[in-house]
């Protein structure tokens, strides 16, 4: 049985982070209400974003079509493939003596299922920017 003594440095350290999380809004709410009356007030020029020194133009965000997540998506699965392919073109030589057919046959296999997610792709126009 665990002896609660052991779960005492535990406790002190939750107690600290949450202290310090509240301690943290209750500071920012009172310096908040603070400078707030030490201002003369909310006004437009004072409640727009500042960026750079220019006055900002149109919406803050913009929304993306799903043709880009996508693009996206197929980016990073089809890049994966390098971390495979890397490891087993180092240790190609080392196991072509003894096991030759294996290795090949198994980077054939992988590289014929990646080629047809990547047909698949194209025939769904996948990487059509266009619609």
């Amino acid at each position: 049985m665990q002896e609660p003594q052991q779960y005492l440095a535990v406790l002190i350290l939750l107690g600290i982070a949450i202290a310090f999380a509240g301690g943290n809004l209750l500071v920012s709410v009172i310096l908040g209400r603070w400078f707030g009356k030490r201002t003369a007030g909310s006004s437009a020029v004072k409640d727009t974003p500042y960026e750079c020194g220019m006055l900002p133009e149109g919406e803050g965000s913009s929304r993306m079509s799903v043709k880009f997540y996508l693009v996206a998506m197929l980016f990073i699965l089809f890049d994966i493939e390098v971390v495979f392919l890397y490891p087993w073109a180092v240790i190609y030589k080392d196991m072509l003596s003894g096991h030759a057919a294996l290795i090949l046959g198994s980077m054939l296999s992988f590289l014929g299922i990646l080629f047809v997610g990547y047909i698949y792709a194209l025939r769904k126009k996948a990487f059509d920017w266009k619609n």
